[in-house]
């Protein structure tokens, strides 16, 4: 695995997701989420419905949802969990290092 570093951890607050500068394979930015649970995750930062950031949606559980159109996505597996979206989002394996979110872009995580 090959992680880069995608921003700092008191940079995304619980419960809340950050759009990063890093592109993904598909070409399309990552959108970095913290989790009420403390837990980190990456996802496409596009929803495969509408093609709008799902940075700016609401974050609850282990779910992201797009602003546009309400579509959902679970956050570890990124299959939409809620209509209107039918097809998954790729997610990328996440890890922090004392107070860094590392995300590694080379592996997708639902391949």
């Amino acid at each position: 695995m090959s992680f880069t570093r995608a921003c700092g951890i008191g940079e995304v607050p619980p419960g809340r997701s950050l759009a990063t500068e890093l592109d993904s394979p598909t070409g399309v930015a990552v959108a970095v989420v913290h989790t009420v649970d403390d837990e980190w995750y990456a996802i496409d930062d596009e929803c495969s419905h509408a093609e709008v950031p799902l940075s700016e949606g609401e974050v609850e559980g282990c779910e992201i949802e797009c602003w546009m159109h309400g579509s959902r996505f679970d956050l570890r597996t990124g299959k939409p969990t809620g209509p209107p979206a039918t097809a998954p989002v790729p997610i990328y394996p996440v890890t922090v290092e004392g107070d860094d979110v590392l995300v590694d872009l080379t592996t997708t995580l639902n391949d």
